[in-house]
């Protein structure tokens, strides 16, 4: 693995790179986070500059295939934020805390072939496996209310349970299952401190229906603080499934010693989940914050403390796979409150200064917690049981 940090005068932007290049000639793999470093020009030369940095990053020839707007007013944003026919993309209202209008987090992939179904999942196609973007996926639908003109928009528990619906009718007609298929969902949730009880609950209902229970698996998962262009949607979500991959190459990650398992305070999502190839292991950290084994807040009110704790829960579970914050290609921090900014911003430039990151204001499903950390790791393996990535 490898960290670059690029900073580009002309455009105003700071560039974080991650490069995981294998030795070997199999597919290079690149993230690459984008943030601005002005805050006097207008949104749209704030757009340009970000889609002209976009253009300049020369990685041999890899293939993008996704790219997420991190944005701070994402309705008043919208018309500078098209649909690509090719790479997924997706838009969240989580502003980037340095007061910039926009963050980006691209991913790239050598050798890649990107394509689009009838419902607009982006699938990328290597040799071995089917790796399915879904992006925005959410539900407009409203409630029935006694006066027309006091129509409210439907619980963010049903807009759940209708975007699970869509989800897995699209993951069957792929081929695919929630159970055995999807590695990795991200769930936002507008107004999160009294949307998100409704959520989890149409959620854990939903799998126990699926089959996902403690007893079985469910995935990893952040579910946050977020905004979509439509004010009436209160809930919406991406995910990531892999077609081809077989229950083995899969493991969850939980960390005893430091986090208790989420079903024992009624959330459904893995800690962190690890997907091996043959050439490289795939680890993918759900937003994690200062908890212990458990399931309390460690140090209420100390954002700084909160945030040591919080990576060394991190660190627990890449240890699990057998990774460290060396092999970490991404990393996304979400605060509770702008003010805490630059003390993180001082810590993360001291404990992880090369770490591909961006810092976004983004409040944590439990009001006690003010941060919280997601990554993606890549450790390089040989294991000859499974087709390369």
């Amino acid at each position: 693995m490898t960290h670059q940090k690029i900073e580009w005068e002309d455009l105003q932007a700071t560039v974080w790179l991650g490069i995981f290049n294998p030795d070997n000639g199999g597919a290079a793999e690149y993230h690459a986070m984008i943030e601005l470093n002005t805050v006097f020009e207008n949104t749209e030369e704030q757009y340009h500059l970000l889609e002209k940095a976009v253009q300049r990053l020369d990685l041999n020839g890899a293939t993008l295939v996704w790219k997420h707007f991190f944005v701070s007013d994402a309705i008043n944003q919208s018309s500078y934020l098209t649909a690509s026919a090719h790479e997924a993309v997706s838009v969240v209202q989580q502003p980037p805390l340095n007061g910039s209008k926009a963050s980006l987090w691209l991913y790239f992939v050598e050798n890649a072939q990107m394509s689009a179904d009838t419902d607009g999942v982006r699938i990328m196609k290597r040799p071995h496996y089917g790796h399915l973007f879904y992006t925005q996926l959410h539900e407009r639908g409203v409630a029935e209310s006694q006066s027309p003109l006091m129509a409210l928009p439907a619980s963010s528990g049903h807009q759940t349970e209708q975007i699970f619906n869509h989800y897995v009718r699209s993951l069957s007609r792929h081929g695919c299952t929630l159970e055995r298929n999807c590695v990795r969902t991200w769930v936002y949730v507008q107004d999160v401190d009294v949307q998100y009880a409704g959520m989890v609950v149409a959620r854990r209902e939903y799998f126990e229906r699926e089959g996902l229970t403690p007893q079985t698996h469910y995935m990893a998962s952040t579910g946050i603080e977020g905004r979509y262009k439509f004010p009436d949607v209160l809930v919406f979500m991406d995910a990531y499934t892999i077609s081809g991959i077989e229950p083995a190459q899969i493991k969850y990650l939980c960390a005893p010693t430091h986090l208790n398992p989420t079903y024992e305070y009624g959330v459904t999502f893995e800690r962190g989940t690890s997907v091996d190839y043959g050439d490289r292991r795939h680890i993918f950290i759900s937003g994690t914050a200062s908890i212990n084994s458990h399931g309390q807040i460690e140090h209420p009110l100390d954002v700084e403390l909160q945030t040591a704790r919080t990576f060394e829960n991190v660190q627990a579970l890449l240890a699990e796979a057998d990774a460290g914050m060396a092999d970490v290609i991404s990393m996304i921090v979400y605060l509770r409150d702008t003010a805490d900014y630059p003390i993180i911003n001082r810590y993360l430039e001291t404990h992880y200064p090369t770490v591909p990151r961006l810092t976004l204001l983004a409040p944590v499903c439990r009001p006690g917690w003010l941060v919280e950390v997601e990554c993606i790791a890549i450790k390089k393996i040989d294991n000859k049981r499974f087709a390369e990535f």
